[in-house]
């Protein structure tokens, strides 16, 4: 069994995430152009755990000078050699494509050359959805995992790009064991307005839902912030649903806000994170050079369990494109 007594119980939610992650067989993960001792230092402890299986995909020299310079021993992981971070995007891609692997993680390049390789339509990692990153934040105030998305990816969702962000952070959450996510859809207030995009999406999300064009979850919005987290807050506007005042999942209008919370509830109230990309083919870990390292692990802990229920069979929107 691998040795996970040593993970240090910092976040009760980030900690049950590593313990879900306990029972599944690690994830072979490709580790894209790790020529830094963070990402390296980042795989390394997440394979010691038992998380991943990593392939290292980079410069082989480069890889092993980081590796030499930090004092981290990778002598029993493989390398993939590739000329430069480009190529390590591409090859990572093609591993993803024939089944070698069934995670990435980002190592030591920008996001934005990862997922061009992604997006490939000829050689990437594309599906019949739209690729979103959903945050899994501990907020110490809060009593459950809180997803957020999209605060990553896309800058300004129309209604069908909002309609995959909600299907995909529906399945990180139930992979997340979470059985049935209550889902708010965020607006600046929680009736419709014409004047208002927000609200009028979030009225036509929830109608899809009624419809059956969005399963796995429970939908209703719009609901602003307080009276979507807050019983009190609904009781006190009269709001009642299963949703209002203990929502699993916050979907936030546009990049700007979604961000903007996130990083408020990680500087103002003590939230800790993890966060993955789903919509592609696998599971996308896109961790910084900022997150620290029960972030690192947690990612890594939400990938397997992502790459897990990927095993027990695809969901039809899940089609390669």
């Amino acid at each position: 069994m691998p040795d996970r007594s040593a993970t240090p119980s910092r976040v009760p939610q980030l900690d049950r995430l590593l313990g879900l992650a306990d029972a599944a067989a690690p994830a072979r993960t490709a580790v894209v152009h790790p020529v830094d001792a963070v990402s390296l230092e980042g795989a390394v402890e997440a394979a010691r755990i038992g998380l991943i299986e990593p392939i290292l995909v980079g410069p082989r020299s480069r890889i092993v000078r980081a590796a030499e310079d930090a004092g981290i021993d990778i002598s029993a992981l493989p390398i993939e050699n590739v000329e430069h971070s480009h190529a390590a995007a591409e090859t990572a891609c093609r591993l993803a494509r024939s089944g070698a692997v069934e995670a990435l993680m980002k190592g030591s390049l920008h996001t934005d050359e990862l997922l061009g390789a992604v997006v490939d339509r000829s050689q990437g990692l594309r599906t019949d959805r739209r690729m979103s990153h959903v945050f899994i934040m501990d907020v110490p105030t809060y009593p459950r995992p809180l997803f957020i998305s999209d605060a990553a990816i896309n800058i300004s969702p129309d209604l069908a790009a909002k309609a995959d962000i909600v299907r995909n952070a529906i399945d990180c959450a139930r992979a997340l064991g979470v059985g049935m996510p209550r889902v708010a859809l965020l607006a600046a207030v929680e009736t419709v307005h014409a004047s208002m995009p927000a609200t009028l999406d979030a009225a036509a999300l929830c109608k899809m839902a009624d419809r059956g064009q969005i399963t796995g979850g429970i939908l209703d919005g719009p609901l602003a912030f307080d009276n979507a987290v807050s019983p009190e807050a609904a009781e006190r506007k009269g709001i009642r649903s299963p949703v209002a005042g203990a929502a699993d999942i916050l979907i936030v209008p546009d990049i700007e806000s979604g961000n903007m919370m996130a990083k408020q509830l990680f500087y103002l109230a003590g939230a800790e994170s993890a966060g993955i990309v789903m919509g592609a083919r696998v599971p996308i870990m896109l961790t910084s050079r900022a997150d620290g390292r029960m972030s690192r692990l947690a990612s890594a802990a939400a990938a397997l369990l992502v790459a897990r229920r990927r095993r027990e069979g695809l969901n039809n929107e899940d089609r390669p494109a």
